[in-house]
């Protein structure tokens, strides 16, 4: 399936399903080849910046914020074409979701803190000067005011 249509189905979608579309393209499209705790600490800096409220009033509206994550970079005819990776980052979405559900001090945290990350193959930007709280797998996690 096409990135482009995939994102537009989720505009005619309820929200809760909505967000969890969003979140697992959102793990797809980043941290697909990383272990599971790298993909669900991808999705916690997604579900941070929500709770956050300075990217968007809702996920999708979150992880689709200019320049922030893949899929606001991507191009809309990108090809969604490996169904086990799909699958794992929509489970990965799903968990993440429902730990995000429980009150804040019950949530098993990846990266506590983090609302940035950084794939250690891509160009640093000036947010990612100093230590990251966190490397797993290939990205670095930030704490960014």
């Amino acid at each position: 399936m096409k990135l482009g249509l995939l994102m537009w189905m989720t505009t005619l979608m309820p929200q809760p399903l909505a967000d969890q579309t969003c979140l697992a393209a959102t793990v797809y499209l980043e941290a697909r080849s990383e272990s599971m705790r790298g993909q669900m600490a991808v999705a916690e800096v997604g579900l941070r910046r929500l709770e956050q409220r300075r990217w968007g009033d809702n996920l999708c509206q979150v992880l689709t914020a200019r320049g922030q994550f893949a899929l606001s970079i991507t191009s809309k005819n990108y090809q969604i074409d490996n169904v086990d990776a799909w699958n794992n980052a929509w489970s990965v979405a799903s968990a993440a979701l429902n730990v995000w559900a429980l009150p804040e001090d019950l949530r098993m945290l990846v990266v506590p803190g983090a609302n940035h990350f950084l794939a250690s193959y891509a160009n640093q930007p000036s947010w990612a000067a100093g230590r990251p709280l966190m490397v797993i797998g290939e990205h670095r996690f930030y704490a960014v005011n």
